[in-house]
């Protein structure tokens, strides 16, 4: 049967055999991206439905949020600094350097604060994930659950994705007001901005739409991430590039490939409804 479509191929015209060349890769990803949706809809689903689900949410708060809270101030800080430092060079050209507040609020707030938050845990926590749960499928633990009667959907992932939508919208708020307060120390403490005008722009341009769809835009990263990357831990036995050790570790790395292009293009999408 191989030999025979090989065939077929070789005789097919030009244009048959590019559409047989797209046909299989699209078809591929049609199947991923499926595969990827249903996994989803189980974990939500599970989370209503899972009982004594709250201490193992805790863990994975404990794990997700507050173990990458010192990299979230960090960045935070200092992506805040380099935005106010930007910021004031480019408006001091136009004579606005009042409007820094204005700049660095609504940037960080609207776009950089749940991005950059997003790809840091993603790094952080989603590759954590996903080498955790690649080791329980390749050692057969995960297997062992489903002989216990042991939903290992519910087990293993429902409890992140709730952990992962409680983390990324606090972690998100953290990450602003760290930038805000870095954009604070080089505009007011580092270039002499007056200290009013930094505040009032603040408060007078910043609205509760750009807060909820800050907050809205981590809510849709945390669900990204959190699927796509216990889905490559969970299917890590099924790769067809690696086996063994090696594919928690293919699997980690599309994790996080994966994870951060899909928060861009989300970002993308997310920002073309909300503006």
């Amino acid at each position: 049967m191989p030999q025979r479509n090989a065939d077929d191929i070789s005789r097919a015209s030009p244009p048959v055999k590019v559409l047989r060349l797209l046909g299989r890769p699209a078809l591929r990803a049609l199947n991923a991206m499926g595969s990827v949706t249903l996994f989803m809809l189980d974990g939500l689903r599970h989370i209503f439905t899972t009982r004594r689900i709250l201490g193992r949410t805790v863990r994975q708060i404990y794990v997700i949020g507050y173990q990458s809270l010192f990299v979230i101030l960090l960045i935070g800080l200092f992506c805040g600094m380099v935005l106010g430092l930007q910021g004031y060079y480019t408006l001091v050209r136009f004579g606005s350097v009042g409007m820094l507040g204005s700049a660095v609020s609504l940037t960080m707030i609207r776009e950089l604060g749940p991005v950059l938050t997003a790809i840091m845990l993603t790094g952080r926590a989603g590759s954590s994930m996903t080498a955790e749960i690649g080791v329980m499928r390749i050692t057969d633990q995960i297997d062992a659950l489903d002989v216990m009667d042991i939903n290992s959907v519910a087990y293993l992932v429902s409890p992140r994705i709730v952990a992962a939508l409680l983390s990324f919208p606090m972690l998100t708020a953290i990450f602003d007001v760290t930038g805000i307060f870095g954009g604070y120390l080089t505009g007011v403490c580092m270039l002499d901005i007056n200290e009013g005008a930094y505040l009032y722009r603040i408060v007078s341009s910043v609205t509760m739409t750009d807060v909820a769809g800050g907050f809205l835009k981590a809510l849709v990263f945390g669900l990204l991430v959190t699927t796509v990357c216990c889905h490559q831990g969970y299917k890590a036995h099924l790769r067809r590039d690696s086996v063994g050790p090696e594919a928690v570790g293919s699997a980690t790395t599309s994790a996080v490939v994966i994870s951060c292009v899909l928060i861009l293009a989300a970002d993308y999408v997310l920002t073309s409804i909300l503006l």
